[in-house]
């Protein structure tokens, strides 16, 4: 049996493919999976044991296709379900599996704000659509796995002491707490603060820094994916917006403090730790939102500013009480 998975982005929705790819290989120990992705995301997979090969898209999705049609695939697994993906499964002679996308109820909670969604996770909507080839979810949750070899000496020597790791970023302005929010839970959280983000952080991370020297270290923008996935494993705890960060987290079985904005955990994208570990998890992790909120959710994903100019999603955030979590 050959297998073709998809998704083509972005880090958390990479990261939650991957109990499909262990229990898929479970249920066909001797079976050949193939991941499609876009070729930035590759690295989140790099390690993953379950995959024998790698198939990556830069620019040219012809020339992809051309390289798939060689492989004659027995399945092709969608789980992007894009016209890219559809692209793909319309020119592989394989059978089909897609996943319920809910882009119905979800039009309907954003423009209507009409709740329809079912109170089930993506993952758990995942094998769903897998349960025609007899594919179980084994409840062990999300994977993560990291070449520790290839970290560098600066960041792995932050495993021996204790911290609390902060992603201050997230790809939408409308997901993210205010500046002067960030600010302020790190001046309040007790204890070393490792600050992770990309380069569009830097600059907050080396205020925060300049506030904060004794208890921050600012990596925004200073390391790779990797290597800052490193950094949550062996962080005590983890705050997180509505971004990848938070998923990887969640595959490490950290205790995820996550902050919502314009998104809602309805969606079924909230941090996924698997039915075995769930009762833990529920001790440990927290979601804070603004509850009542009229407008929200404004968007699937986000915008650059709130669309009502209020922000009340992110400035009503308890931040007293998102601190008091983080130090119990």
């Amino acid at each position: 049996m050959k297998f073709l998975v998809i998704r083509f982005s972005s880090i958390g929705d990479v990261v939650l493919t991957t109990p499909v790819l262990r229990c898929l290989k479970k249920r066909y120990p001797d079976a050949k999976i193939h991941f499609l992705t876009k070729a930035q995301f590759h690295p989140l997979l790099a390690a993953n044991p379950y995959i024998s090969r790698f198939h990556l898209l830069e620019d040219d999705l012809d020339i992809i296709i051309d390289d798939l049609k060689k492989e004659k695939f027995d399945y092709v697994i969608d789980l992007h379900k894009n016209i890219r993906s559809m692209r793909v499964k319309q020119a592989l002679d394989a059978k089909t599996i897609s996943f319920n996308k809910l882009n119905v109820q979800k039009w309907l909670a954003v423009n209507l704000k009409v709740d329809t969604l079912p109170d089930k996770h993506i993952v758990d909507r995942y094998f769903d659509s897998l349960a025609k080839i007899g594919v179980e979810n084994d409840g062990q949750g999300l994977d993560y796995y990291i070449w520790e070899k290839e970290v560098n000496d600066y960041v792995s020597s932050f495993g021996k002491t204790p911290y609390t790791a902060f992603a201050i970023g997230a790809q939408h302005n409308t997901k993210k707490l205010p500046d002067d929010r960030i600010i302020e839970i790190c001046e309040r959280v007790n204890g070393k603060i490792i600050l992770l983000g990309g380069k569009t952080e830097a600059e907050l991370g080396e205020k925060i820094n300049s506030i904060l020297p004794a208890k921050i270290i600012n990596l925004c923008g200073k390391t790779n994916l990797n290597e800052s996935a490193y950094i949550v494993k062996h962080a005590k705890k983890v705050i997180a917006h509505d971004t990848g960060f938070m998923h990887i987290a969640a595959a490490f079985q950290k205790p995820v403090i996550s902050i919502w904005g314009n998104t809602v955990p309805a969606f079924g994208m909230y941090p996924y730790f698997g039915s075995r570990n769930l009762l833990q998890a529920e001790k440990q992790s927290f979601i804070f939102e603004v509850d009542g909120l009229p407008c929200r959710p404004c968007s699937k994903l986000g915008y650059e500013k709130c669309p009502r100019d209020h922000f009340k999603c992110m400035n009503g955030q308890d931040v007293s009480k998102i601190v008091e979590v983080v130090n119990r």
